[in-house]
């Protein structure tokens, strides 16, 4: 069988793989960026030159014949051998420039890092910027991204990085139902109306106590991004806990409690190991470690209010003159 094999390029073992893994070839061309006939056509050139079926077709979908299986696993090993020599060839870059694809989160993108991304562009033009949104991290080892900015405590091991700060998380509420330190004192929590993450937050101690220790009745209003939620609390939907640098800059809202340590979160900047010397990583972490660490109070919550954000970012400023 190995005679055949010498007539296939790397797009066929890349359409098989595709087929393999969608179980159907609509979805396999949309994958590959192609049109559907052009996967079915080719699909059966490329078993006519292997003189084996690859593929079962049923009802539910296309499934790998036992010669399929080994043909698929070949084709991730060779995609496997090609992504690890890239990753190397790209670590080996001499000046920062190219593109650069970093993943991160859209509550970290919009309220800390967006200055900071346009900071970097300023400093190296040459780096062309390509942020990626999402909460679940992006697989760096298959280069879907080449730098990921995370808040975790517990970030992948096959990962390299630096951790730049602490994220402090407080319990918040409407300014305007809590005026005072008293009225504050007097709020019993398990009568209010609760904002939380959804169950895609379930592993997150924040979450976890918050349903432990709150009726189910009195949880308003769940949401699956970080993102929403101080917007909730300042609709009036209820109170909840929500990441200090978000919600402190809020004259809406106002800390019922201080940050809850047990709650907090590192942020890490992180790339793969092969990917850490090239010039474009390099600078780019270096810059925005630099960036970061001159937030790093206000991040942990121990500068409260929209005036503490101003400060870091005349404090920003000014270190950047400097």
């Amino acid at each position: 069988m190995a005679e055949p094999f010498k007539n296939l390029a790397w797009d066929d073992f890349r359409l098989i793989k595709a087929v393999a893994d969608a179980r159907s070839l609509p979805a396999a061309a949309v994958q590959m960026g192609v049109n559907h006939s052009t996967v079915f056509r080719r699909l059966k050139q490329i078993e006519e030159a292997l003189g084996v079926a690859l593929f079962v077709r049923h009802r539910t979908g296309y499934a790998l014949t036992p010669a399929g299986e080994e043909v698929v696993a070949l084709a991730e090993r060779v995609d496997a051998d090609i992504t690890s020599v890239t990753r190397k060839i790209a670590g080996r870059e001499l000046a920062p420039a190219g593109e650069l694809r970093v993943t991160t989160n859209d509550s970290l993108l919009v309220h800390l890092l967006m200055p900071m991304l346009a900071r970097f562009r300023e400093a190296c033009p040459s780096v062309r910027l390509d942020v990626v949104l999402g909460n679940q991290a992006l697989n760096l080892s298959k280069r879907d991204a080449d730098v990921a900015i995370r808040a975790s405590d517990t970030p992948p091991d096959n990962l390299v990085g630096r951790r730049v700060a602490r994220i402090g998380w407080a319990l918040y509420g409407l300014a305007r139902r809590f005026p005072s330190a008293d009225a504050i004192a007097q709020m019993d929590p398990a009568a209010e109306d609760w904002v939380s993450l959804g169950d895609g937050f379930g592993g997150m101690k924040v979450v976890k106590d918050t349903l432990a220790r709150i009726p189910p009745e009195r949880i308003a209003y769940r949401v699956n991004t970080v993102f929403g939620l101080a917007e909730a609390i300042e609709a009036g939907l209820g109170i909840g806990y929500a990441p200090c640098f978000i919600a402190d800059p809020r004259p809406a809202l106002v800390r019922l409690a201080p940050p809850e340590p047990a709650y907090a979160a590192d942020l890490w900047l992180l790339t793969h190991p092969d990917l850490r010397h090239a010039a474009r990583v390099r600078v780019f972490l270096d810059f925005m470690a630099g960036e970061i660490a001159r937030y790093r109070t206000f991040l942990e919550g121990a500068a409260e209010g929209g005036d503490a954000v101003a400060e870091q970012a005349l404090a920003s400023e000014e270190a950047g003159e400097g």
